[in-house]
């Protein structure tokens, strides 16, 4: 092993880019993001991430096909297939429900607040447990915390509710950040540290190449992996910035049938996924270990047509029980033939989101740490929704589900069936003690998530 230590914080500087390191065998440990207490020797520190997405979803569309013994999670159904290679990293709660509010303007704001949102004050009814989990860990990172989204589309895209699932006092959201570039420059540019079109990785070369003569074998491979995403990501952001603007430029549409915004990748799946990637080069790096994510804004408009077989916008998708195409939103061009035909459709743009979250799962599962796990292995991965059935509005049975095992805490592979309505805060104070928050109740709930650490 080598002699000398680095700072779990050490950073990389070069004129206009500031790199984060890794977890490192060369760094002390930290247990669960603690940062005090724990044995010297490698360790891994936990990390947070809540996944939104809107729309509710067709009635029994998140059920597993087949569990075991215990719950176990056997086989997932047809919709949620794209997440059958992970399935013994999830943890599957049905019966989940907020007892004070959900909907398309009610629910995002009160999903981490375990609140009730008045729409006059403006005002979530708390802080959310992102904040929380940021609030105890700001001095153990170099961001407290991040907030992204892709960029809204529709009439709703400007509604402030609708794109708001975190908030640092009950009438204070956090601003979210929907273009990739300034994600990045968030995490690798300091904002003292000058203009420059330097590669981010080429402007600290030089200390990057002095860390290899002091580090394990392992580190070296770790730090190599690491740099090589760290330019890939900038490749990817300047290639969506060139296309986009050149789309722009020629009066073409993207694959959303919207016009392109020069930044933001034309391609909806590549622009998700690059947003995927900067999220899980943030937990990598250490650069903040709590993160949400909204897959869109409360009441998406966005139109699915790239998806083969699938027409009209997600909202007007998820009425599937009114096929004249006459909703509240609908284009007045796009109708369906049946009810099970919209359905159909609705469920592949429901599936169509497990495909991107099963792929940013496979990146986290791909990151090697110093404790031999992996960083799905330290994270906790919220993804859900505020909706029930999106035909119906309902606020129970909310499309609940948990990846990643908590940095031990979280005992995934199984289904875990309620008999009564379960308040969706709960599995916030449960994933806020595996943070290292000591709470002891949160919004509605007086307590943790039964069984969810087996």
């Amino acid at each position: 092993m080598p002699s000398r230590r680095l700072s779990r914080r050490t950073v990389l500087r070069g004129l206009g880019a500031a790199v984060a390191l890794p977890l490192l065998d060369v760094m002390p440990s930290a247990a669960s993001g603690l940062g005090s207490g724990a044995p010297a020797g490698p360790a891994s520190a936990s990390r947070l991430a809540y996944l939104y997405f809107p729309n509710g979803i067709p009635r029994g569309a998140w059920y597993p096909e087949e569990t075991g013994p215990g719950g176990r999670l056997v086989k997932l159904n047809e919709w949620m297939r794209p997440l059958e290679p992970f399935k013994e990293h999830l943890v599957i709660p049905t019966n989940i429900w907020t007892p004070r509010g959900n909907g398309h303007v009610g629910g995002p704001p009160t999903w981490l607040t375990g609140g009730d949102y008045d729409r006059l004050a403006v005002n979530a009814g708390g802080v959310s447990a992102d904040q929380v989990a940021a609030r105890q860990l700001r001095d153990e990172t170099m961001l407290p915390s991040l907030e992204l989204s892709v960029q809204g589309e529709g009439f709703f895209s400007n509604s402030l509710p609708r794109n708001a699932i975190s908030w640092s006092a009950p009438d204070r959201p956090m601003s979210r950040e929907i273009e990739p570039r300034a994600v990045f420059d968030r995490m690798f540019r300091p904002p003292s540290g000058g203009a420059t079109d330097r590669s981010v990785m080429d402007a600290v070369l030089a200390d990057a190449r002095a860390l290899g003569s002091y580090v394990s074998a392992a580190d070296r491979y770790r730090l190599d992996e690491y740099f090589e995403s760290i330019r890939a990501l900038e490749r990817r952001i300047e290639f969506a910035e060139r296309r986009s603007a050149e789309m722009r430029d020629d009066g073409a549409l993207t694959d959303t049938l919207t016009t392109p915004t020069p930044g933001i990748p034309a391609d909806h799946e590549s622009y998700m996924r690059l947003m995927m990637d900067l999220m899980v080069a943030a937990f990598q790096s250490d650069a903040t270990r709590v993160c949400t994510f909204m897959l869109d804004h409360g009441q998406s408009n966005r139109y699915f047509n790239f998806i083969e077989g699938v027409r009209g916008t997600w909202h007007a998708l998820s009425h599937y029980k009114n096929a004249s195409g006459k909703t509240e939103d609908d284009d007045g061009v796009t109708s369906w033939d049946s009810v099970e035909q919209k359905r159909a459709m609705y469920a592949e743009v429901i599936r169509w989101h497990h495909r991107q979250v099963a792929y940013l799962l496979g990146r986290l599962q791909s990151v090697r740490e110093p404790d031999g796990g992996t960083l799905l292995d330290n994270s906790a991965i919220v993804y859900g929704a505020t909706l029930g059935d999106g035909n119906e509005h309902d606020a129970q049975h909310l499309p609940t589900l948990l990846a990643g095992g908590g940095g031990g805490t979280i005992a995934t592979g199984r289904y875990l069936e309620h008999a009564e309505p379960t308040d969706l805060a709960r599995i916030h104070v449960s994933l806020l003690r595996g943070m290292g928050v000591p709470v002891e109740e949160f919004g509605t709930a007086d307590g943790p998530l039964e069984g969810l650490a087996g």
